[in-house]
């Protein structure tokens, strides 16, 4: 079955909800980042998927929905022409809201529990050679990129540590222990694991630091400046009293780089060796993961260096590298 991968978004006007639902979503927001530590983005997510939800509700009451209405939102769902990952999430969010309604005695039964999962299509990840990461890690060049130092330096990241671009643009200097050979990284749910630095990955970090970090840092360290900009709460707690930036890797204007910027550079370099456009951060961990387990690593140890909190995960990568499965198998199978 041809999937096409494509995903589409929601584009939604300003959503109009009632006071009473407003607060139940605020409620519900303020529990699932306070009470269940879910993280930042994660939040985001429940977010958006519930602010679509009352988008269809419109005039609707939640307390008079039962489970004919919301099958009715899941084929709304299916209408928007959505990942079925996507709705799958949608279904997921909806399903813990109405818990979190049950338990502050809004609601008496959660009629979402009824709603049928989405059955999903386990799609192998893309996974680059390591000829083909070999190439993409050398594309910064002096000669093209002003800052071709902190470039490389994400890209030998990115593979060395396999982390997600939101704990790649979180990473602070005081994570790194380049001596030691290794960085902290923090995961989904604000959990934290220690994960191993290569040589290539170290030296890369030097060069940026010594090199070109000190002058971004600069930019972003006068007092007056910072009067002019408002800053998230989140970055002001992660400046010292004079406004230097922790993060590892700064914008062009020394601030904390966005997530984005690290998509689109890494689209930048793909394109320019040949690789496939097509590549995200999320390529490069899957890289990681795949590589790590051809070359003879234990699938529990790559899960604890990946942070999944399940193997289940993390055994998707057993799928994609057929070559180990035969190595194994040849190997302990008696007619291998």
């Amino acid at each position: 079955m041809q999937y096409n991968s494509r995903r589409r978004r929601l584009n939604l006007k300003i959503i109009e909800t009632s006071s009473s639902q407003q607060v139940w979503l605020e409620g519900f927001l303020k529990y699932i980042a306070g009470e269940a530590q879910l993280a930042n983005n994660t939040v985001a997510a429940y977010r958006r998927d519930m602010e679509h939800f009352f988008h269809w509700l419109g005039n609707r009451t939640i307390d008079a929905l039962n489970i004919n209405l919301l099958a009715d939102y899941v084929s709304w769902l299916d209408k928007q022409r959505l990942a079925p990952s996507t709705r799958a999430r949608h279904i997921t969010s909806l399903r813990v809201f109405f818990r979190y309604l049950q338990l502050e005695g809004v609601l008496h039964a959660n009629d979402a529990d009824l709603l049928g999962s989405q059955k999903l299509w386990e799609r192998m990840p893309q996974v680059l050679s390591p000829g083909q990461v070999d190439n993409l890690l050398c594309a910064p060049q002096p000669e093209e990129d002003k800052l071709w130092r902190r470039d490389r330096a994400i890209l030998e990241f990115f593979y060395a540590t396999g982390c997600r671009v939101s704990e790649l643009t979180n990473l602070k200097i005081q994570d790194v222990h380049p001596e030691e050979g290794y960085c902290l990284c923090t995961g989904k749910g604000n959990k934290q694991r220690i994960v191993p630095l290569g040589g290539r990955a170290i030296n890369a970090y030097h060069d940026w630091v010594r090199e070109e970090r000190s002058t971004l840092q600069k930019r972003s360290q006068n007092v007056e400046h910072w009067r002019f900009f408002h800053f998230s709460a989140e970055e002001s707690l992660d400046r010292g009293a004079e406004g230097i930036p922790h993060w590892v890797f700064l914008s062009y204007k020394g601030r904390k780089i966005r997530r984005e910027a690290m998509w689109e550079l890494i689209k930048k370099y793909a394109i320019r060796v040949g690789t496939p456009s097509s590549i995200s951060p999320h390529t490069m961990r899957h890289s990681f993961a795949t590589h790590l387990l051809a070359g003879g690593a234990d699938l529990r140890q790559v899960q604890e260096m990946l942070g999944h909190a399940s193997i289940v995960t993390t055994q998707i990568y057993t799928h994609v590298d057929m070559t180990r499965l035969k190595a194994i198998h040849k190997k302990f199978h008696p007619r291998g």
